[in-house]
């Protein structure tokens, strides 16, 4: 595993094989407004702990429930435009524990091809039947569920429509306004992961009905440890919803409630998000002029609407061979392959921060645009 010797922000110290370290441009970060190293934040959450310790103790049914976790999920639900929201202690867990709570295995999901692995996970868990659409095709959603209402009398039926909102190698969108078109039309619940969506979409960074102007799924599903740049997922939705994961989904009652401290910095980095939305612009400044570099270069990329710009390779031992010669140039964008994607659509994944310069990014996007022309 690769070494980092400091703080997660757009440059970082990374160990190299020889032992000594080197001073990387970090583009293969999930911490998209790079939250992790503001003074601030760090010092409320050290306060925090000063304030809760350094653990929580029990289960959040138990003794684990603290005034941080409360106060966090109220502002998760505000921020989301939602009546009520659930925490989990990861992404993983919130994914696995809803959809083998909401599901059984009478019941039908329809499940995006290139959905995240804690999605799959979480359907394999809850012995439905699963259906999967190729990625991001309305048609072919709406076929399957059709040939699923085929096995089972429609007065039984339940279905859940599940999709990422963001898909993490490709950075495409889901179709947001079709989805819950076509869960309306066939009384499908519609559950959308918005894990690399929550800080990045929208004007103020509030996600994939932000921005699509549009309304939320029925499940709205995230992740704190990306561009939140804390620990933890959640659920937000209906009153309702809540209430039932809560005295249903097993990863959140069979497990230690995360740390306070760490709910609240989670909240804290939440609130800071909310009062500078500039931050989500910036980001958006930056995947822009970071792809009109590349292609201006002569790198064969398209305009991402969201943080995350693949460079497809195609050949895993040419990307393997281009991301080793980038660190060796001081750019950390690591080669992505077989099984993460498919073979032969190896790639590079780059994904930006808000704080990266103009500056830094051009000059990767010459370095990169060179290792490819010499690889390719």
């Amino acid at each position: 595993m690769r070494l980092m010797e400091t703080p997660e922000s757009s440059r970082v110290k990374i160990r190299m094989p020889d032992g000594d370290s080197q001073e990387q441009i970090l583009l293969a970060s999930n911490s998209y407004l790079d939250l992790a190293d503001v003074d601030e934040l760090k010092q409320m959450m050290a306060q925090a702990v000063l304030e809760w310790g350094t653990g929580s103790g029990g289960a959040r049914l138990t003794t684990g429930n603290k005034t941080p976790h409360q106060e966090l999920e109220e502002f998760i639900a505000k921020f989301k435009g939602e009546e009520s929201a659930i925490t989990f202690n990861t992404g993983y867990m919130a994914n696995v524990g809803t959809i083998s709570a909401l599901c059984g295995k009478n019941d039908f999901i329809f499940s995006d091809e290139l959905n995240h692995a804690s999605i799959i996970d979480g359907i394999k868990l809850s012995r439905a039947k699963c259906f999967v659409y190729k990625h991001n095709d309305m048609a072919d959603l709406e076929r399957v569920i059709k040939e699923s209402r085929t096995e089972q009398d429609a007065r039984t039926f339940r279905g859940l429509i599940v999709t990422d909102a963001v898909f993490s190698m490709d950075g495409d969108l889901a179709n947001l306004p079709e989805l819950l078109r076509i869960a309306k039309d066939n009384d499908c619940l519609l559950m959308i992961d918005e894990a690399h969506a929550t800080g990045v979409l929208g004007k103020t960074g509030r996600g994939l009905a932000e921005h699509y102007g549009c309304a939320h799924a029925d499940v709205t599903v995230g992740t704190l440890s990306k561009a939140v740049a804390a620990e933890g997922g959640f659920v937000a939705g209906k009153q309702q919803l809540i209430d039932f994961l809560r005295n249903k989904a097993r990863s959140f009652i069979f497990t230690t409630a995360m740390a306070p401290a760490v709910a609240a910095a989670a909240c804290n980095n939440l609130r800071y998000i909310d009062a500078h939305a500039e931050r989500v612009q910036n980001l958006r400044d930056n995947v822009k002029f970071f792809c009109d570099a590349l292609l201006h270069e002569g790198v064969n990329v398209v305009q991402s609407p969201s943080a995350i710009v693949p460079i497809v390779i195609g050949d895993e031992a040419c990307a393997l061979k281009i991301s080793a010669a980038l660190q060796d140039a001081g750019i950390l964008i690591p080669a992505i392959r077989y099984p993460t994607v498919a073979k032969g659509q190896a790639r590079l994944r780059a994904s930006l921060m808000a704080t990266h310069t103009h500056e830094q990014l051009q000059a990767a996007a010459t370095v990169i645009a060179q290792a490819v022309k010499e690889c390719v």
